[in-house]
């Protein structure tokens, strides 16, 4: 695969442009790192549904409350699950985002019943969006939670930053180094991915993220390497599921959100599949 130098300018334009975005909501404060997250969700379930809309037949005849109800239903789901410090009226906001989810699938499945569009194989497809991406989302606001009281003040921005910078040192080292020397395709899902970029890749993000992050960041580098490496890994896998995806509903993209980069599932397919990994590392070892 030749290094196309137009397609890397506007991709490294975007990039930079796109990584300003991200790092400014996650470092703000907590309500920055809350809204980017639930955008990031609202948009990766938007497209979800209109890639398996034409992956499944079915899912294209869903009525129109069903289609925006999961939408608002992933976003309860992804509050209700989250570690969120916020209240109103001395109730957490989890405990009003769990009410919010039981009315939201209830209204969804009434809609279903009364207009008789009710379909088995439609419902499965909406239950499994709902959790890889609203459930995985919900994950990185309990990483935040992990170190937001600590000596030293709230820090909750680092694991998720640390997994963050994992993936996108990862991305772009895999795709400069298969661009250059690629041979061997990693999997026929992805034909553009190769061995020896994928490898690579891999290697340098967590020697990178480990080593400069290290310097920083008031983790261990032991710490710092199991999670940038656990990032880096599943991250991979996340990008092939999506890779699946669009190959079967024959597209290139999945949106247009980001020039050069394609759409929210696109950006963040592997921060959805390596969040819930590193969030059972954590838990297991720490």
């Amino acid at each position: 695969m030749a290094l196309n130098f137009s397609v890397l300018k506007v991709r490294t334009i975007s990039a930079v442009i796109f990584g300003a975005i991200m790092i400014g909501g996650i470092l703000w404060n907590q309500w920055s790192f809350f809204a980017l997250f639930t955008i990031i969700q609202f948009g990766c379930l938007f497209e979800y549904q209109k890639l398996m809309r034409i992956i499944v037949p079915e899912y294209g005849a869903i009525h129109k409350v069903h289609q925006w109800g999961v939408l608002v239903l992933g976003l309860f789901v992804t509050v209700a699950l989250a570690s969120l410090p916020y209240a109103y009226k001395g109730l957490p906001l989890t405990t009003y985002a769990s009410y919010c989810v039981i009315g939201s699938a209830v209204i969804i499945l009434l809609t279903d019943l009364v207009s008789k569009k009710i379909n088995f194989k439609a419902v499965m497809v909406s239950i499994v969006g709902i959790i890889y991406i609203s459930m995985g989302v919900s994950l990185i606001f309990q990483l935040r939670a992990m170190m937001s009281n600590t000596f030293v003040g709230d820090i909750g921005y680092t694991i998720p930053l640390i997994l963050i910078v994992a993936i996108w040192v990862n991305d772009s080292a895999a795709y400069l180094v298969g661009s250059l020397i690629g041979r061997r395709p990693l999997s026929s899902i992805s034909p553009n991915k190769t061995w020896e970029g994928t490898i690579a890749g891999i290697l340098i993000s967590v020697l990178l993220v480990t080593k400069i992050m290290g310097q920083y960041i008031p983790l261990s580098e032991q710490s710092i390497f199991l999670i940038s490496i656990v990032a880096a890994v599943a991250g991979t896998f996340g990008d092939l599921v999506e890779s699946k995806l669009k190959r079967l509903a024959g597209v290139k993209d999945s949106g247009s959100m980001m020039p050069g980069h394609g759409g929210f599932l696109d950006r963040f397919d592997s921060i959805l599949l390596a969040t819930p990994f590193v969030w059972l590392l954590l838990k297991l070892v720490y």
